[in-house]
């Protein structure tokens, strides 16, 4: 009786291990411009625009400058179209590494303040 109830912790125990260290995995940290420089990793850098950015039409890659709050700029290249609310957008997320002098961004999250007062003023 001892024995089953040891081998159900064991497969318990492991399967918390199992699970831990997949959800681990799937964690994208916030860092500075400055910090993804440093990382061979995905990462989430969150920032300003500088410009509303251009779109290559050849490549499928939109280009942008952002800024972050410690005033690090860097180029953004995003492989997709460029976001129908970037230009209204005041601050960006995007998901990526940082690879030969660009960010390389495989998401781009816009984060535009109009969508969110509207909905505060109806309250």
């Amino acid at each position: 009786m001892r024995v089953k109830y040891i081998i159900g912790l064991i497969v318990i125990l492991v399967f918390v291990i199992w699970a831990g260290i997949s959800f681990q995995k799937t964690l994208t940290p916030y860092v500075s411009i400055a910090e993804a420089k440093k990382v061979e990793t995905v990462v989430q850098v969150k920032g300003k625009r500088l410009d509303s950015g251009t779109y290559d039409t050849g490549t499928n890659q939109f280009i942008f400058n952002m800024v972050d709050d410690s005033g690090e700029k860097v180029e953004v290249v995003y492989s997709g179209a460029k976001p129908g609310n970037f230009d209204q957008a005041t601050e960006v997320v995007c998901v990526g590494i940082y690879q030969d002098g660009k960010f390389n961004a495989k998401e781009l999250l816009v984060k535009c303040p109009s969508k969110y007062l509207e909905e505060s003023s109806k309250t």
